[in-house]
């Protein structure tokens, strides 16, 4: 299996998530390992990198300056984090990262799980405008 069929979007990987607010303050790295959902791959043609948004999971509710969906809990079983008792997916700003060439992604890592098709789409279909509106992308590529 490729790694680009491994992280299909859907997909539950563990990444070191930096959040906007930490980029925002000049940090580089996230402070801890978390699950993080693919929520949309783009390879190119041209050079076949595999190009990621990722989404962070959190068993914290969100601040009032985020965006989050409540995880439903078959979906919390689906994505393997059964263990946990609620579970937001943020939706207000992402990582964004390149899989071949990331410092951040460990390659060899089995998913975690994955939320079934029509919950990514939830979360595409209200994640879309607030990305197209600037700002809450953190380039993990550099």
């Amino acid at each position: 299996m490729t790694r680009s069929d491994r992280l299909k979007p859907g997909t539950i990987v563990t990444y070191p998530y930096l959040w906007k607010w930490q980029a925002d303050q000049h940090e580089t790295e996230g402070r801890k390992d978390r699950p993080t959902c693919v929520i949309a791959t783009l390879v190119h043609q041209q050079d076949e990198l595999t190009h990621l948004v990722l989404l962070a999971i959190s068993s914290q509710p969100p601040r009032s300056d985020q965006r989050a969906f409540e995880i439903p809990e078959i979906e919390c079983r689906r994505a393997g984090l059964s263990d946990w008792k609620r579970a937001w997916v943020t939706i207000s700003e992402y990582n964004y990262d390149i899989a071949e060439q990331s410092y951040y992604l460990d390659p060899n890592q089995q998913p975690l799980g994955r939320f079934s098709k029509p919950f990514v789409q939830r979360l595409a279909s209200a994640a879309l405008p607030l990305f197209k509106r600037g700002g809450a992308r953190v380039d993990r590529t550099k």
